[in-house]
């Protein structure tokens, strides 16, 4: 990892931090390589239980660096390529990724910053949070996934307004839309993050993914299909120590269901 992203775990949660608050982390392509990187290996690493993403500094992350596109091939392809190759990876590496991901999301998130923050599957914010969709102010179009992702969250309508006039969304707002799950001060917005985070992490873990697993897929399958996952993974897990503990424990009107810490 450069000195750029920086990824670490403790207490079975892992953290991948955004390191470039001079340039409001706007990412270069080099970041975006480590950015996938650690989701995978956060994957792959049986101690982590959940994944929080944050920015260093002020801000969460002000999109890409336009100084990095210096890299890439000015054709109409090599801009392709530099999105599905590089940068869409890391939409990919969270769509794989079974383990719950948290957005802790402070001051500015532009563009791509804004879409990796609704790529996650919560996000936490703090009241000086400003969301902008801010493509179309460049002369571009959503590159990340927002005009995949808003409509999902908000609905076709509004998320025509904020992909077609760029305009910011505070703290409140985004709460009220729903693109927000929480709303702190700054001062105690990554703790309370992590407070989610180790809530998740305290759960058994085979069923968190398999919860995650259920959501996600149900945006792209029909009913009956949904109904079939269930089923199977209602199947596995009532066969593990964890349901049968947990039942034990909720009968005994005592604490404790996971004891897989």
């Amino acid at each position: 990892m450069s000195d750029d992203l920086v990824y670490d775990v403790s207490e079975h949660i892992a953290t991948i931090t955004l390191n470039r608050p001079e340039r409001k982390n706007a990412f270069t392509l080099t970041m975006v390589d480590e950015w996938t990187d650690a989701l995978r290996e956060s994957g792959a690493d049986d101690r982590v239980r959940a994944v929080v993403v944050t920015g260093a500094g002020d801000s969460f992350c002000s999109g890409v660096d336009l100084s990095a596109l210096a890299e890439v091939e000015a054709t109409p392809l090599g801009r392709k390529e530099m999105l599905t190759g590089r940068v869409h990876r890391v939409a990919t590496a969270l769509a794989d990724l079974d383990k719950p991901v948290i957005a802790c999301m402070r001051g500015a998130a532009v563009g791509a910053g804004m879409d990796m923050g609704l790529l996650c599957d919560m996000r936490v914010a703090g009241r000086s949070i400003k969301l902008i969709e801010g493509y179309i102010k460049v002369g571009l179009v959503p590159g990340d996934g927002g005009a995949w992702l808003l409509p999902r969250l908000v609905g076709t309508a509004k998320a025509m307004e904020l992909l077609l006039t760029g305009d910011a969304v505070g703290a409140d707002e985004a709460l009220r839309l729903g693109l927000v799950n929480q709303v702190h001060d700054d001062e105690v917005v990554l703790e309370r993050t992590y407070d989610l985070a180790e809530k998740i992490a305290a759960a058994p873990p085979v069923q968190v993914a398999m919860i995650k697993r259920l959501v996600r897929s149900a945006e792209s399958v029909d009913l009956r299909t949904h109904y079939d996952m269930v089923s199977s993974h209602f199947g596995v897990v009532t066969a593990m120590e964890d349901y049968t503990e947990a039942v034990a424990a909720f009968g005994e009107r005592r604490e404790g269901v996971y004891q897989g810490r």
